[in-house]
């Protein structure tokens, strides 16, 4: 039974749960972005460079078919998702810092601290 107890705690930890969170909401927003590129910039992207199709820029090596045009596609898909995450973690990162509550001051030393600490002052300038 404790191996069914720890998986649930694991299961039930709020990381977990908020990393499943982001899988999800991560995998319709590549769909999104997907859709954005194949849909809608590269058609137009494709029309400022001469009517040109990415979906059909390809290369044929005798049977194999190198679909470079769609290499690009993804890698444009690549950009838009990655610029979007940079500035969303931007953003939680902003939040972040100005929610940490100030450093607080260091304790004050304790009575027999400040004691000791003037005892030996006091044996020093004898010495001297």
């Amino acid at each position: 039974m404790s191996i069914l107890k720890e998986f649930r705690d694991f299961a039930v930890k709020g990381n977990v749960v908020d990393l499943a969170v982001a899988v999800i909401i991560g995998t319709a927003f590549g769909k999104i972005v997907s859709s954005l590129v194949a849909d809608i910039i590269m058609p137009v992207l494709g029309a400022l460079i001469a009517g040109l199709n990415f979906k059909d820029l390809a290369i044929q090596i005798g049977s194999a078919k190198i679909a470079y045009g769609l290499f690009i596609q993804a890698c444009v898909d690549f950009l838009i998702i990655a610029w979007a995450i940079f500035i969303a973690v931007k953003l939680i990162n902003r939040f972040r810092r100005k929610e940490e509550p100030a450093a607080a001051p260091p304790p004050a030393p304790p009575a027999e601290l400040k004691v000791l600490e003037e005892i030996r002052d006091l044996l020093k300038s004898q010495r001297a």
